[in-house]
């Protein structure tokens, strides 16, 4: 199994050295948003040979928002198994307020993953229509995925047709995510890749209570139920498209 997009920062676990050995034989890509947890994913990456990872700015982390941070980025993207730039992108949920830095941070980490060739991990919410208008335009053929892809089908056909590939985690399995179900009804299992978003989103029956990499393999079966195929043929899937799309080295 392959969990795309977790977070293993140290404070959001009672132990996070059990969470990581409860997917010893699996691969886990821990992701940044900010300095200092952007720091922890380099750490982490070079002591575990199943843990890359990806480093970035969050669009709601202002105060990591600077040139400092993203000299700092830069100078580790040559990190092999940093695999990506992310998490990056657009929130106006949180604060609709400073669209014009995120916006400006947003396309500076897609030209920095451009030009080291790197995967860019996206977070996106209540911003569907200038996420998919950014990237249109400077997304130029670069490896993108839409982590935890929240929006209509409809915007993930657009999405789908600029080559960009869906973060699936917890929320499949929720009751009120038809649109979601509607969403991975529609896309090839080409286009999915599993992921937790740990510690949050925990799945059915987990939903409240922390989340960790391992129950990836919740949303796996979820999406065997939707697709009308096997668990092992939904792990077997995602893992390879993980592996390419990442260029994993495992």
């Amino acid at each position: 199994m392959i969990d795309t997009h977790c977070h293993l920062d140290i404070n959001d676990y009672e132990d996070v050295e059990q969470v990581i050995k409860n997917m010893d034989g699996n691969i886990m890509i821990a992701s940044g948003y900010d300095l200092e947890s952007s720091k922890r994913v380099v750490e982490l990456v070079n002591k575990y040979d199943n843990i890359y990872g990806t480093i970035g700015i969050h669009p709601n982390e202002y105060e990591s928002m600077n040139e400092n941070t993203l000299k700092y980025i830069e100078e580790n993207l040559s990190n092999k198994k940093i695999v990506g730039v992310g998490e990056i992108g657009l929130d106006y949920y949180w604060d609709s307020d400073h669209k014009d830095i995120q916006k400006e941070y947003f396309i500076k980490q897609i030209e920095l993953a451009k030009k080291y060739n790197k995967v860019i991990v996206i977070h996106s919410r209540e911003a569907s229509q200038d996420t998919y208008d950014i990237l249109k335009e400077y997304l130029d053929g670069n490896k993108c995925v839409m982590h935890c892809y929240s929006y209509s089908l409809e915007m993930a056909k657009a999405y789908k047709k600029l080559g960009v590939k869906f973060g699936i985690g917890g929320v499949l399995t929720f009751k009120n995510s038809s649109k979601l179900k509607e969403v991975v009804e529609y896309l090839d299992m080409d286009d999915i890749l599993l992921e937790t978003d740990s510690p949050y989103l925990s799945p059915e029956p987990f939903r409240g209570k922390t989340n960790e990499p391992k129950n990836v393999e919740i949303v796996a079966k979820k999406i065997g139920e939707l697709k009308d195929i096997s668990l092992e043929e939904v792990l077997s899937k995602t893992t390879e498209n993980a592996t390419k799309l990442f260029d994993l080295k495992a």
